[in-house]
């Protein structure tokens, strides 16, 4: 919170397995104010992201927040969904019954817009998807940027990829809108692979869900089921927050280590298309000396997470 006060937070999601634990984490959060959630294709089609959405909302009882349809494919690229780690509904195929609530009459974008721009004090922007209808956003009102607080992002990677050798699954996906995204003008943290795939939750602590009376804990527990990394067969597999990490980085952002780094998105095609390169070097290279600098925007790029400091600050908000 800040004085006291809830963050005003928008998320943009691909609901995903672990897009819904963060839905579950943001909607419980005290000091969160959820004022609207936009869905783009991503983990699977944007239609089934809306119904996902929905559904994980009703679970979980949240109060009445607006919820738009928005790009059913990136910028450039065609739709390549991640069905295979999701499951074809995109939620574990965990048989959930369809939702009764409904999306908003209007785009992703002019929700966006409207919910930005009608905030009394600036919001924080959450994509945890591709960023497609936040490149169209930044694109078709640039003026929206004037009531941004800080856009915290998960995606990108320092080091090893998991959709290729070097680049993340949502970035690679809409490599053209990652790179709009980079120049927004706001202050950005990137939540990469690298403390991604480190936020474990405790296989006793999964079961533990699992075997809950109360609806959202069962649910986020057979989704953390789903998400073990090891995808060892272990009827109580450890559980990854995956997107969930990034939720938790805005409540309590002491949690992950960050430094300011030049941070910029392969567009070229080939093997590198939709990497994200973050400059670590200490001081400028040959490549600096003999051909001049280029201005790439800074990026507080998440190097190193507290494990146990976010497994149980999930825990305990669910």
């Amino acid at each position: 919170m800040t004085d006291g006060q809830p963050i005003p937070v928008i998320i943009d999601c691909d609901t995903g397995v672990d897009d819904a634990l963060a839905l579950l984490f943001a909607v419980r959060h005290p000091a969160l104010d959820v004022r609207a959630i936009t869905c783009v294709a991503g983990n699977t089609d944007v239609d089934g992201v809306v119904r996902n959405t929905l559904t994980v909302l009703e679970v979980a009882g949240a109060g009445d927040i607006p919820v738009a349809r928005g790009a059913e494919r990136p910028l450039i690229e065609p739709v390549r969904t991640a069905r295979h780690v999701h499951g074809e509904d995109g939620m574990g195929d965990l048989g959930l019954p369809a939702p009764t609530r409904v999306p908003v009459d209007v785009d992703a974008v002019t929700l966006l817009r409207r919910e930005i721009l009608a905030s009394p004090r600036p919001v924080t922007l959450i994509p945890t998807a591709p960023l497609t209808n936040i490149a169209l956003l930044l694109r078709t009102h640039p003026e929206v940027t004037r009531n941004i607080e800080r856009i915290v992002f998960m995606g990108g990677a320092v080091a090893t990829g998991n959709a290729t050798p070097v680049a993340e699954f949502n970035v690679w996906h809409d490599p053209e809108a990652a790179a709009v995204l980079l120049t927004a003008g706001v202050p950005i943290t990137m939540y990469g692979l690298d403390v991604f795939k480190r936020v474990l939750v405790p296989a006793g602590e999964v079961q533990r869900l699992r075997s809950s009376a109360e609806p959202t804990l069962r649910l986020a527990g057979e989704l953390l089921a789903h998400r073990d990394p090891a995808t060892s067969g272990d009827p109580t597999p450890m559980g990854g927050l995956g997107d969930a990490g990034a939720i938790c980085a805005v409540v309590d952002p002491k949690g992950i280590t960050t430094e300011a780094l030049p941070v910029e998105v392969v567009l070229a095609p080939g093997p590198a298309r939709g990497q994200t390169i973050v400059d670590r070097r200490p001081r400028p290279g040959e490549s600096e000396i003999h051909e001049g600098t280029r201005e790439q925007p800074l990026v507080d790029v998440a190097l190193d997470v507290d494990v146990e400091r976010y497994v149980h600050l999930y825990l305990e908000t669910l």
